[in-house]
């Protein structure tokens, strides 16, 4: 009884207060509040490494802030994508209406980044894109609250063609996943090769995630082109590698490919990787003040080295950071949010990058060479590369 007295008599309190305006400069202040921010990463399964990085990253750039977004606290809100396609949109809208988020952040797989894409189309939410190189999202189905910090899926590969001509590779395989992010590879390797005066002689695909290589490497072999280039990643990253010099094939035929074929996989690949050149937008072993202070102090405060994933999670928040901090947190000012984050320079361990247009890096592609264990930085294959947006038009 004397509980239910105590309630009764807080709460009439509390109405009082409230009747008064005692109580109306708090309740707004609330309603003013933090700034939601939501998460739509892979937290279980084969990418969960990757969304793990990708909060990591972001966190910290919003740290150096003080945790604060143009003066404003940051509240976060979580979804596990489970990397499936499938719960894309229903994962999304569980931030936008549930949540009410007023950023979501999102994704590495592709497939859901489609359905991001979507409802970040029919919200009109701000979207922050920090990996997923689907094409679709900054070309056709472009929106002018979308922005990626990451790639397109053709921009490693584009820097790749004009390095292997120049090094006499005149004639080439091609060899992929039979899948979206494989296709797009392929259309960047294309384009650039053939501009500078290669010939592709072979096209080989084996279906997503098949990992029996021998058949065509057997093919390669008696194709006898003079390189091999390739798109691959994660652990069938590795074993094409080791297959690849299993079959004989290392000393004879050299072995080229989007950044994504040795990125997190040399451990597992051994020394059946030396020698691999690729193309891609960062290399741990930049030599650079700025590349070295965030590895110190990602490791620092993470006990992890940092990755290609933690970078473009870091930079998606360095994004966010000047978007809020030119509105002063009001991200209802969308158009002034959006401007500023259109003209912002991101001072990025991978090196300072614009944003295209079409709300994409433009940034340098580095040409890696596997040595030792590391990808090591032997040049820059392409400066301020910009990928087309075709059929993007944001107004």
């Amino acid at each position: 009884m004397t509980t239910r007295r105590l309630v009764l008599s807080r709460s009439a309190s509390l109405l009082g207060a409230a009747s008064t305006g005692l109580l109306l400069p708090e309740l707004a202040r609330a309603q003013a509040g933090k700034i939601r921010v939501g998460l739509m990463l892979p937290y279980t399964g084969t990418f969960a490494q990757l969304g793990v990085a990708i909060e990591n990253g972001f966190r910290m750039a919003l740290a150096e802030q003080g945790g604060k977004l143009g003066g404003r606290e940051v509240e976060f809100f979580k979804v596990d994508d489970e990397s499936n396609p499938a719960k894309g949109i229903e994962n999304a809208n569980i931030l936008v209406q549930r949540d009410k988020v007023d950023v979501l952040v999102g994704t590495v797989h592709s497939g859901v980044q489609m359905g991001i894409q979507k409802v970040a189309r029919d919200t009109g939410v701000l979207s922050l894109i920090p990996n997923a190189g689907v094409h679709a999202a900054t070309r056709g189905l472009c929106a002018p609250n979308v922005f990626r910090t990451s790639f397109t899926n053709s921009q490693p590969t584009r820097a790749l063609g004009k390095v292997m001509v120049d090094k006499g590779h005149k004639k080439a395989v091609w060899i992929t996943w039979k899948y979206a992010a494989g296709d797009e590879a392929f259309e960047g390797f294309k384009e650039s090769y053939t501009a500078a005066g290669g010939t592709i002689v072979k096209e080989l695909g084996l279906p997503f995630p098949n990992v029996e290589f021998q058949a065509l490497l057997t093919e390669i072999a008696s194709l006898k082109p003079d390189a091999v280039a390739c798109f691959f990643a994660g652990g069938g990253a590795a074993k094409f590698i080791r297959d690849y010099a299993a079959a004989g094939l290392k000393d004879k035929i050299p072995l080229y490919g989007s950044g994504f074929l040795t990125e997190g996989v040399l451990t597992a690949a051994g020394p059946a990787a030396d020698g691999i050149l690729t193309t891609m937008h960062y290399s741990d072993s930049l030599d650079t003040a700025r590349n070295k202070n965030f590895r110190l102090a990602y490791a620092k405060e993470y006990k992890l080295q940092p990755d290609v994933y933690a970078v473009q999670g870091y930079d998606t928040g360095l994004l966010l950071v000047q978007g809020a901090n030119a509105v002063k947190g009001d991200m209802a000012n969308k158009k002034a949010l959006y401007a500023a984050m259109e003209g912002a320079t991101i001072d990025s361990p991978r090196g300072k990058w614009k944003m295209s247009p079409q709300h994409n890096p433009v940034q340098d592609m580095y040409l890696r060479k596997v040595e030792a264990g590391e990808n090591k930085v032997i040049g820059i294959a392409a400066k301020a590369l910009a990928d087309s947006g075709v059929g993007c038009k944001l107004t």
